[in-house]
């Protein structure tokens, strides 16, 4: 996102590329495509549906935690089970619903020093 003064401005920006979020046949093929050379043991249904409206960077951080709970449950990550996923999931929706507290209480509190001309 670029602020919108600095995107009108001529010669700053010659180009701009949106890209959309994947969709449901994208995100499937995400899936496969960052598990790389695991053998994915789980039903991809579920996290395929749960990740609807997420990017791209944010399937890629899923496997990745998914293979680090895989590592510290067998020592290994050759495969990676729905627990694995799960697991992945419930920490990054933690993390996500803790970001938008602290960010939700930073807002909602006045500013100590009143309102600025």
């Amino acid at each position: 996102m670029l602020e919108r003064a600095l995107a009108e401005r001529p010669g700053r920006v010659d180009l701009a590329v949106e890209i959309p979020r994947p969709d449901r046949e994208a995100r499937a093929r995400l899936l496969r495509l960052y598990a790389g050379d695991l053998r994915l043991d789980a039903d991809l249904t579920p996290v395929i549906e749960a990740t609807e409206g997420v990017t791209a960077s944010y399937i890629k951080e899923l496997l990745r935690r998914a293979v680090l709970a895989a590592i510290r449950a067998s020592g290994e990550a050759r495969v990676l089970t729905d627990a694995d996923l799960g697991g992945a999931a419930a920490e990054l929706a933690a993390e996500r619903e803790s970001l938008t507290r602290a960010l939700l209480g930073h807002a909602a509190q006045p500013d100590p020093v009143g309102p600025h001309p």
